[in-house]
């Protein structure tokens, strides 16, 4: 479904502040694949997932989606493949319109827009039943507008609205670090139901080890823009957070520095 063909992206060419951020990355995503994504900051988690998305061209190398080579393709013609869900809660829908109205728009992303009533009954009943499923109480206040919710509320329906039109691929970039421990769970429980119901393939980057060896069946770990490693199967379901520091150490040459990360290994 996913394939990343040894890219390459360099920021600030040429100046003091050069920094290579994607140091020939090579990965290969499998139709239902769910791979998380761990490593420390600058590793070039983010910077992987928004050269997928579009936000800029890499220098070299090719991504493809389902067999198409979408490298060329600006970040609007990338939509329908894709799907994504941010960091901050406030990223991905429109504060002052209604849950309804965020929902709507998200279901006709990619489509062709003619003049007919907004929302039919037949949708808002189909809303309906999809936020009932989160069990946030959320499908009786289709009304609300979406600013006035928690960060939880809100990036619960951001999922809902990345994921609606069952996305080629999806894309969670750290979705739930700016959440508190039980809502950040929670939004990962709803994150994994709706992956495994829709059989979707997904990147979810996480600084949390714990996190990132608890969901997917694939885990990843990048370090100075490249994959030093690439766990699955037996061998991830049976990994610790230690094992996953060993494996980090023997792979890079050297230990772990990043704090974030090491908090968050508990």
């Amino acid at each position: 479904m996913l394939e990343i063909k040894n890219i390459f992206k360099t920021f600030n060419k040429g100046t003091v502040n050069e920094k290579r951020a994607l140091n020939g990355v090579n990965l290969t995503l499998n139709d239902g694949d769910f791979c998380t994504v761990i490593g420390g900051n600058g590793a070039g988690k983010s910077t992987m997932l928004n050269a997928i998305a579009g936000v800029w061209p890499v220098d070299s190398g090719a991504i493809l989606i389902d067999g198409q080579d979408i490298s060329a393709l600006p970040e609007h013609k990338r939509a329908p493949y894709l799907g994504r869900v941010f960091q901050d809660p406030m990223t991905g829908t429109v504060a002052d319109m209604e849950i309804i109205e965020n929902l709507a728009i998200a279901a006709r992303r990619g489509k062709k827009r003619g003049l007919s009533w907004g929302v039919k009954k037949g949708e808002k009943e189909k809303y309906r039943s999809l936020l009932a499923e989160f069990d946030l109480g959320l499908e009786n206040r289709m009304s609300t507008k979406v600013g006035l919710l928690s960060g939880g509320q809100r990036q619960a329906i951001t999922l809902l609205m990345a994921t609606i039109q069952k996305p080629k691929l999806l894309l969670l970039d750290e979705h739930t670090a700016a959440l508190d421990p039980k809502t950040a769970a929670k939004v990962l429980e709803l994150s994994d139901k709706i992956i495994e119901e829709n059989n979707l393939t997904a990147l979810m980057v996480t600084h949390n080890m714990n996190d990132a060896i608890s969901h997917g069946n694939r885990l990843i770990m990048m370090n100075d823009g490249k994959v030093i490693l690439d766990i699955s199967g037996e061998e991830k379901k049976k990994l610790t957070v230690d094992q996953l520091l060993q494996k980090f150490e023997q792979a890079s040459g050297s230990k772990i520095d990043n704090d974030r990360m090491l908090l968050s290994k508990d």
